[in-house]
């Protein structure tokens, strides 16, 4: 039996999300599929994380064990090959060792939002990005996400139907840069920790365009976040702009 790592780029749109789901067709049920049609085995892809319908993958990590004998090389190719009327791509395959897991052995993972900050509605970035048509005060977004970094109580940016044990995560860090283009800008909100609660990216993005637009002050955004209640925070961006970004081993 040989375990083998794949790195996925995927286009999260037309998917219920990462997991195997009843409602609709899942990545990683993609992915199983594509793997049965090369090796003829019924085997189970262990991702690093799940995403949910309508988010992006740049770099997910995953696992999953068979018994052919091939190589890396073989094994890319003829998933890609498989996969290839789908919007899922395998950027690499590596033969690893039974100790590696895909979730377990992860030191970090890294998402990305993309919000779409102009005037006018977006058309090629329709569905890859949030669309903001309200100009964004960066600076103070800026401001406003330091108060985030280390160990504190997420609560504030939980799902209310978030099964982890703890809201008490650690954010390792958070960059927000801007990109002028025609008519406005692109703005990019990346955050890095090992692990993240449910919606928890989407949530604190959703409280960070509040104060961009100046409808909560720093101090607001401070508020809400020691307030430890779902209910403080603000919405929850679309999962259209975010994108898992890279995972560390």
């Amino acid at each position: 039996m040989a375990r083998y790592k794949i790195v996925i780029e995927y286009d999260g749109l037309p998917f219920v999300g990462w997991q195997r789901q009843q409602n609709g067709v899942g990545v990683q049920e993609s992915i199983e599929t594509a793997i049965k049609e090369f090796c003829g085995e019924i085997v189970l892809v262990q991702g690093s994380g799940r995403t949910d319908a309508g988010v992006h993958a740049i770099a997910q990590v995953a696992h999953f064990d068979i018994e052919k004998q091939t190589d890396s090389n073989t094994v890319r190719d003829a998933l890609n090959n498989h996969l290839k009327h789908i919007p899922i791509s395998i950027l690499d395959a590596a033969s690893m060792g039974n100790d590696f897991h895909a979730r377990f052995s992860a030191k970090q993972r890294a998402y990305k939002y993309i919000i779409a900050n102009r005037r006018p509605p977006i058309c090629l970035d329709r569905g890859r990005a949030w669309w903001v048509p309200v100009n964004l005060d960066i600076e103070n977004m800026q401001e406003a996400a330091k108060l985030l970094v280390g160990k504190h109580d997420f609560t504030t940016f939980r799902a209310a139907d978030c099964q982890s044990n703890t809201a008490v995560k650690t954010l390792d860090s958070i960059d927000i840069s801007a990109l002028k283009c025609l008519n406005g800008k692109n703005i990019e909100i990346r955050v890095r920790a090992r692990s993240f609660l449910y919606h928890q990216v989407r949530n604190l993005v959703g409280s960070l365009k509040l104060v961009g637009e100046g409808r909560w002050t720093i101090a607001d955004f401070e508020d809400a976040f020691k307030a430890a209640d779902r209910k403080r925070g603000g919405p929850t961006a679309p999962s259209e702009g975010l994108y898992f970004e890279e995972v560390i081993y």
